[in-house]
């Protein structure tokens, strides 16, 4: 898909495409090579990196196990470093050393314990181009959602030391360490962030590295937290050969997991039987409704900023829901909108000093998933799906001959069919999908059709018809006319149906969910035997 020519149906090119003169890019911005962001790893955290691997963190000690697999960037194909791969055994060795840590963890004053998190803090923030450089590399972020990917974790853990007394007031510890298995999209805001709000509020904590991308940014961000006596265990492995482990030991106290819903329907069961605390988030299909609306040029303007991170993430938009007799009116805003769409290489640029490259996003996480994508897309279209736009690369924005395999351009399609997957499940991809809609009962539908989502949007002039349908809609947020976000701070967060199981997060619910209280507490979530909104 990375070179398709384009759809005959919208082949227009944006108003920002490059003239015959514009510059085109020939070489990596200065200093930006993995190259030199590995040097600058062995140089900040030598404990952490080896010449040719980075280490896993267990038993308060950086060990050189693990089989170091191979790995690849998205970006432009090339070797990075990968994952250090424990066996089942070693896991277990070490899920007993971080109980060991956490007995006495969780008897270190309060004072203190928000002493060393501000220093990991200030580590992090020392480090900050560093360890966005390492998300650009690893995951493809663009270096503007990397920056505010490091930016979100540090301010966030920040708002948590600053207001952590009342959170804990009254409460404790859990019994045992906080499991932490989380996909790859967003390492520092979600992964990094928890795992030092979880430290905060008493706990040691258990990370492993997501399979797809992430494992140098995270070895850097521990390797920072433990050199500040954060007791954190960094382990590197499959998800099937570490689950016993990591979900499933005796010695854990709370497992939290973001990622797909196959993988977290076999964690939800096994916390489910050992009756063991659980944060797990899992996808749904976040959809954006239209209904008796008039204000496109309000839509027009937020249709960009739903590509961001090409819609690799838990809270993106990929369905719109749109009334039948608006529908031109819709393709109007949105069709001239999504053809400014910036994707090319993270770090390309026509000059070595020159500025980073301004884009929406850059590949996907790795090819293969760029080829499933596509192949959904094409499944699509031989059912029945009509194609209404498909994105051409822009040369200029990347390098001359790179690998280019794992980038996707913008799909939209009308009416995928219920066969195809793009019908009922989140791409984590650029793709859109458009379903249309005759009555108030159809819209309804067609925003509930994944059981449950963690948000959703619904665009209509009028007061009354949002306040209706609004609660109707089987999404934790629901915003009129804007997007809704994970959020950050106070802001709450969960999912309804099978996109959440177990505590809600965000603001004093995370240190909540990780800590216990009076005895018969019930806490806001969904549990197998409760649900409760906060």
């Amino acid at each position: 898909m990375a070179n398709n020519p384009g759809n005959p149906t919208d082949r227009t090119p944006g108003p920002d495409a490059p003239g015959p003169d514009a510059p085109v890019a020939t070489t990596l911005k200065a200093g930006t090579s993995w190259h030199d962001a590995w040097q600058r790893c062995l140089a900040v955290a030598p404990e952490a990196f080896r010449d040719d691997r980075v280490l896993n963190l267990w038993n308060g000690t950086w060990q050189a196990d693990g089989r170091a697999l191979p790995a690849s960037t998205p970006v432009d194909g090339s070797p990075i470093a990968g994952p250090p791969r424990l066996d089942a055994a070693t896991a277990h060795q070490a899920v007993r050393a971080s109980l060991d840590q956490h007995r006495a963890w969780r008897h270190i004053p309060l004072d203190e314990r928000r002493a060393r998190v501000g220093a990991t803090l200030d580590a992090l923030t020392q480090h900050r181009e560093l360890l966005a450089l390492l998300l650009v590399w690893e995951i493809g972020k663009p270096w503007r959602l990397a920056q505010a990917d490091v930016d979100r974790a540090i301010d966030g853990v920040r708002w948590y030391v600053d207001g952590i007394e009342p959170m804990v007031e009254g409460r404790a510890p859990l019994d045992g360490p906080v499991s932490n298995i989380a996909s790859w999209n967003y390492p520092m805001s979600v992964l990094v962030h928890a795992v030092l709000v979880q430290a905060l509020a008493g706990n040691a904590v258990i990370a492993k590295t997501p399979t797809d991308g992430g494992v140098a940014c995270l070895t850097l961000a521990c390797a920072l937290a433990a050199r500040e006596g954060i007791p954190v265990t960094l382990v590197s492995g499959s998800g099937g050969e570490l689950s016993e482990a990591l979900v499933r030991a005796p010695e854990i106290g709370c497992v939290s997991f973001v990622g797909g819903r196959d993988t977290g329907a076999a964690v939800a069961t096994a916390v489910a039987d050992l009756g063991k605390r659980h944060i797990l988030e899992q996808e749904g299909l976040n959809t954006w409704g239209i209904w008796n609306y008039s204000d496109w040029d309000k839509l027009a303007a937020v249709i960009p900023k739903l590509f961001d991170y090409g819609k690799q993430r838990c809270t993106a938009y990929p369905r719109f829901v749109v009334q039948r007799s608006l529908f031109d009116d819709f393709l109007a805003a949105y069709l001239p909108a999504v053809r400014t769409l910036r994707i090319g290489h993270p770090l390309a640029v026509a000059n070595p000093q020159d500025p980073y490259p301004q884009l929406d996003f850059g590949p996907l996480v790795h090819a293969t998933k760029a080829k499933e994508l596509a192949d959904q897309v094409a499944e699509a279209i031989d059912r029945g799906a009509v194609p209404l736009h498909r994105g051409a690369p822009d040369p200029a924005r990347f390098l001359p001959g790179q690998d280019t395999s794992a980038y996707v351009h913008p799909v939209t399609l009308l009416s995928p069919p219920p066969s195809s997957p793009l019908h009922h499940a989140e791409p984590f991809g650029p793709v859109d999908t458009i379903v249309l809609v005759d009555t108030e009962a159809e819209l309804l539908a067609a925003m509930n059709a994944s059981n449950g989502a963690l948000v959703a949007t619904l665009s209509t002039d009028d007061d009354a018809t949002y306040d209706r349908l609004a609660p109707q809609i089987r999404a934790f947020k629901t915003g009129r006319g804007k997007p809704r976000s994970r959020g950050d701070r106070d802001e709450l967060f969960g999912g309804f149906g099978a996109s959440w199981r177990g505590a809600f997060v965000g603001g004093e619910l995370l240190v909540r969910a990780v800590t216990r209280g009076p005895d018969g507490e019930r806490l806001p979530g969904n549990f197998p035997d409760h649900h409760l909104m906060p």
